[in-house]
C-alpha cells in the first residue's frame, strides 16, 4: 500500500542538525493522523530521525533509500 504523505519536508543539502531540526518543527505543526515525508541526502539523517520518531513516539512508517537520498514517512499519533 503506497502510503499518500500530506506534507512533504525537503532537507536535501542540508547536515546535521537540521534535518532532525526541521522534522522536529514540522511534526510539531501537523495533526493527529497526517504522513509526513522527509527527504534527506545527509548520511546521519537515517539514524537522527529514527530516534526522534521513537523518542516522540510517532509511527515510522517507511524508509527507502534512493541512491544517496532517503525518503522517510511519518505518521503523528499524538
Amino acid at each position: 500500500m503506497k502510503v499518500k504523505a500530506d506534507r512533504t519536508l525537503d532537507c536535501l543539502g542540508l547536515y546535521c542538525p537540521e534535518p532532525v531540526f526541521k522534522t522536529r518543527l514540522e511534526l510539531d505543526e501537523m495533526k493527529v493522523g497526517e504522513t509526513l515525508e522527509v527527504l534527506a541526502d545527509d548520511p546521519a539523517a537515517e539514524s537522527d530521525i529514527r530516534s526522534l520518531v521513537k523518542n516522540l513516539e510517532q509511527e515510522l512508517v517507511s524508509v527507502t533509500r534512493k541512491g544517496d537520498t532517503v525518503q522517510i514517512l511519518i505518521r503523528k499519533l499524538k
